[in-house]
């Protein structure tokens, strides 16, 4: 029997409500009690001193891309892992759209069983939604389903045709599975580079307006209500969408959100700079889109923030911003880009911002993760939330290292990070 105490803490646990100093009781990998206090000398176990720190549950990261197979140049699901551990995420579910695409049983398990053999946050695969994600045809759902997979996606690939959707909303309802969808209509967007609007004409680039999100948002909201499906809007960054998702909530439709902490810290004035590093999908809009995000958090129609994390070999992107491939490598600064984002200017607390990293997207997904109840597994993360930390992408863990972020100072670190009771990664000092 291994026990473990994490003692003199601030345990932050949104899913139960908890917000207290205190000490975590950990026996052979799964959570035994939440201790109010500090002073347990009687119990015999090994100790970390969390003086200072904040103790919460592991994060849960929606959609993740790795390469593996087809890209391993961008990222491995092991270096995927490893990384995500190092950002405080222990939970993970990867886009189905490598090479093959993830749309039938033994896909499903190469991605299982790779993840079997890395040492860092747990992996769960997506399904993709249409057969090669090409959109025309549905893949093997109930074979995906049997193979584990946790949700289906085309990743960053629209499904435009709106029957296919209608069906691929019947079918993972049957399984109570969510549909994750880049909800953008193609044909306003496919050739786009950044945010449609006065930015773009001035620098005389093709724009992506916000009505491409828009429509396509509302397309996906009205087939929920008629299947009865889940659908989950990744990366909304709109105010009509955001508004949209609001009503549909309020009328007990099953559609979700999340956010990125890219989106809330800039918007398309830094496309200016011609940086292929800011080039991302659904593209940074302006301040007024911003604003409302914000407020989306704060109200709950936005229940989950993920880092969207796309990961590309450097000379991908150190190309002409028109053919450029969008993406961020986020992992390893999730946390302290929505310290930035939302802590700092006070838009959400602590347990507000957790909420949307743990409980939040274990919820969308359905896993057994994001909280410190009693008997679930101990994936658990300790963060400093006064430590400044210089951004190194050289350092990365990722294979991948476009991060506009690089040589950046934040506030906010994770300190440690276990999975099942044992650190998996350590900050140095």
């Amino acid at each position: 029997m291994q026990r473990l105490l994490i003692t003199n803490g601030r345990v932050i646990d949104p899913a139960n409500d908890v917000d207290q100093i205190g000490s975590l009781l950990i026996e052979d990998g799964c959570v035994i009690d939440l201790l109010e206090g500090t002073n347990f000398a009687e119990i015999d176990a090994e100790r970390i001193d969390a003086d200072g720190l904040l103790i919460t549950p592991g994060f849960v990261d929606l959609h993740v891309g790795v390469g593996e197979p087809g890209f391993e140049e961008d990222e491995t699901i092991a270096s995927a892992a490893l990384a995500a551990v190092a950002g405080g995420i222990t939970s993970m579910a990867t886009l189905p759209t490598t090479n093959p695409v993830v749309d039938n049983r033994g896909a499903a398990e190469f991605v299982k069983h790779q993840a079997l053999q890395v040492s860092g946050s747990r992996v769960f695969p997506m399904g993709a939604v249409t057969s090669g994600a090409k959109g025309e045809s549905l893949a093997e759902i109930g074979q995906l389903v049997e193979a584990d997979a946790i949700a289906f996606s085309d990743g960053k690939l629209p499904i435009a045709n709106a029957e296919i959707m209608r069906r691929a909303l019947e079918y993972s309802g049957m399984f109570d599975r969510p549909i994750m969808h880049n909800a953008m209509v193609p044909e306003l967007s496919e050739s786009g580079i950044m945010h449609e609007g006065f930015q773009s004409t001035r620098l005389g680039l093709r724009g992506i307006p916000a009505a491409a999100q828009d429509i396509m948002t509302s397309r996906d909201i009205a087939l929920a209500e008629l299947t009865g499906g889940r659908v989950h809007i990744m990366t909304v960054t709109t105010m009509d969408a955001t508004d949209r998702i609001r009503m549909a909530r309020q009328r007990g439709i099953q559609v979700s959100a999340d956010v990125t902490p890219h989106h809330l810290l800039f918007d398309d004035t830094v496309m200016s700079s011609f940086d292929t590093l800011y080039k991302v999908s659904p593209p940074l809009r302006t301040q007024d889109h911003t604003n409302e995000l914000i407020e989306g958090l704060k109200d709950g129609t936005i229940t989950a923030i993920s880092g969207d994390h796309q990961p590309l070999a450097i000379e991908k992107k150190a190309v002409e911003l028109d053919v450029a491939p969008f993406g961020i490598c986020a992992l390893e600064t999730l946390l302290c880009c929505c310290v930035r984002a939302l802590i700092e200017p006070k838009h959400l607390t602590w347990p507000q911002l957790l909420r949307c990293l743990t409980v939040g997207p274990a919820e969308i997904l359905g896993v057994d993760a994001g909280r410190l109840s009693r008997g679930c597994p101990a994936d658990v993360t300790l963060i400093d939330p006064t430590r400044k930390i210089t951004i190194d992408a050289t350092q990365f863990r990722s294979r991948s290292r476009n991060t506009p972020f690089d040589g950046q100072t934040f506030t906010g670190a994770v300190i440690r990070t276990l999975v099942a009771g044992k650190t998996v990664y350590e900050r140095q000092p």
